[in-house]
Formats: C-alpha cells, sequence, structure tokens
C-alpha cells in the first residue's frame, strides 16, 4: 500500500520561509514524477511545482516561481519544497503527489495523494 506523508508545515509571518518534505512508501517511486499541490479554503487544488522521476526537469506555478524550489532525493523516496518569501497568499493545505507518468499540472495527472499539511502566512 502507497503511503506518502507530509511535514513541515505550520504558522509563518510573511517573508519568512518553510520547508516541506513528502516520505513516500510502499515502493520505489525513483522512476514517478512527482508535485507538490494546494487548496485554499473554497478553492480548487492547483499545481505548485512538480519534478520529474530523475529530477531534471522541474515546472513551477506562476505564483511562486522565484520563491519556491522542489527537490527530491529517490535514494530516500523523499519530495522537498523549499519556500522562501512567503506571502499571505500562500495559505493552503499542501499536499504531495505522485505521477507514474510524466509530471503534469493537474490532479488528474497523480494517482497517489498525501493527507496534506497547513501553510499558514500571516500579514
Amino acid at each position: 500500500q502507497v503511503h506518502l506523508v507530509e511535514s513541515g508545515g505550520g504558522l509563518v509571518q510573511a517573508g519568512g520561509s518553510l520547508s516541506l518534505s513528502c516520505a513516500a512508501s510502499g515502493r520505489t517511486f525513483g522512476k514517478d514524477a512527482m508535485g507538490w499541490f494546494r487548496q485554499a479554503p473554497g478553492k480548487e487544488r492547483d499545481i505548485v511545482a512538480a519534478i520529474s522521476w530523475n529530477g531534471g526537469s522541474t515546472m513551477y506555478a506562476d505564483a511562486v516561481k522565484g520563491r519556491f524550489t522542489i527537490s527530491r532525493d529517490n535514494a530516500k523516496n523523499t519530495v522537498y519544497l523549499q519556500m522562501n518569501s512567503l506571502k499571505p497568499e500562500d495559505t493552503a493545505v499542501y499536499y504531495c503527489a505522485v505521477s507514474s507518468g510524466p509530471y503534469g499540472r493537474v490532479v488528474d495527472d497523480y494517482d497517489y495523494w498525501g493527507q496534506g499539511t497547513q501553510v499558514t502566512v500571516s500579514s
């Protein structure tokens, strides 16, 4: 059974930083793309960033380009999201996800999901 467990969320002031981690278990994910999504109250779940199976290719939502960095460690079956210069509009539940195909930008591109971790940015 596949499990994805996010950690690292919390409360931070605007301009601050947080680092999220997502540990995957149940099988090896070294050939899978991985992504981070977020969902604010009353809004859809949107892509934040994604990374190819070997880390050689990444993509970011326009809203986070230059502030967030996605990375992965296949030896640890873990994907990371470093978030800098946080803004109140970054407040959301952040989810990691795994895609058995090439990374995509929408929820339907991903096969497995974590339970999410809350990120709250105060102004």
